[in-house]
């Protein structure tokens, strides 16, 4: 299933409620109606509440910063608040806002690929694409579909991109992946050993070693993104260590997603820590954007 389809499908059952609620207010049931559409809208504030209670608790002994109460609860308004705007607005109905850019004049001009993590799909990077456009950058935002499947069947996805953007350009490409995808352009290089296809690679908030969240998960993906999987461990049994040189990893001790926080880095990467900034919400953290656009222009 197309994600774009199950968040219309879960955004339209919202709606819908929200129209019993408007019409039990003449038939005198408009309390119950309303409570109901406010918990249904409202369930993901107090499951994200719960993850930042268990990242505080998980990431008691990790070796990194930790981050203090008013800046969890900070990051979790910001990140709830986020959440609304983009898994009932920008990735169901506006996925398909700004399409892939290959000028003409692309030749000679670096090419960016933007890779999502789970359960979301292109529509992650729309608050990018203005100020990407505005610097003429070539661009590609992939979908990772089947959102449930295993993350090598995401390889051929980025292969294929790869292709086309060096075929536009002329040069290798930097590649920008958040959470999950990271792990994509991974095993994407694992089975190309494409190095010297990519001009690098920045990953935001990507569980290189898994995430203690994971283990909650049944789908094929998230059984791979279980800390210290089989499958993350095969993984980087099959990369030279130089390689993780060609990473500059963001990681925040607010990610309410991938921790303990020291789980998104690699040995021998340019690992940057953001403070104060959710899983998602650390797309919004202008240092990130600031150095893609830094290497696009190296």
């Amino acid at each position: 299933m197309k994600m774009a389809r199950l968040l219309q499908a879960m955004t339209l059952f919202l709606l819908l409620w929200a129209l019993l609620a408007l019409l039990g207010w003449f038939w005198g049931m408009a309390g119950w109606l309303l409570l109901g559409m406010l918990l249904l809208a409202l369930v993901h504030v107090p499951l994200m509440a719960l993850e930042f209670a268990l990242q505080r608790h998980v990431g008691r002994n990790d070796p990194l910063p930790r981050a203090g109460a008013w800046e969890l609860l900070r990051a979790w308004a910001a990140e709830a608040a986020g959440a609304v705007r983009l898994f009932a607005w920008e990735m169901p109905w506006r996925w398909r806002r700004f399409e892939d850019r290959l000028p003409a004049d692309a030749r000679g001009r670096r090419g960016l690929i933007l890779v999502h993590g789970f359960v979301c799909n292109r529509g992650l990077w729309n608050p990018w694409w203005p100020r990407l456009r505005a610097a003429g950058v070539p661009c590609i935002a992939l979908n990772l579909e089947p959102v449930f499947g295993a993350i090598d069947g995401y390889v051929p996805l980025i292969d294929a991109a790869v292709q086309r953007m060096s075929a536009a350009t002329g040069m290798p490409p930097l590649l920008v992946a958040h959470s999950m995808g990271g792990l994509a352009v991974r095993a994407w290089l694992r089975d190309s050993g494409g190095d010297a296809r990519v001009h690098g690679v920045v990953t935001i908030g990507t569980p290189h070693q898994g995430t203690w969240l994971g283990r909650f998960g049944r789908a094929a993906n998230t059984r791979q993104m279980r800390w210290n999987s089989p499958w993350l461990a095969d993984l980087a049994a099959r990369e030279p260590a130089e390689r993780y040189r060609r990473f500059t990893c963001f990681h925040g001790h607010c990610d309410n997603i991938v921790f303990p926080c020291s789980t998104a880095t690699l040995p021998g990467a340019d690992n940057r820590h953001l403070r104060g900034h959710a899983h998602v919400h650390m797309l919004r953290h202008p240092a990130v954007l600031a150095e893609v656009l830094r290497q696009l222009r190296d």
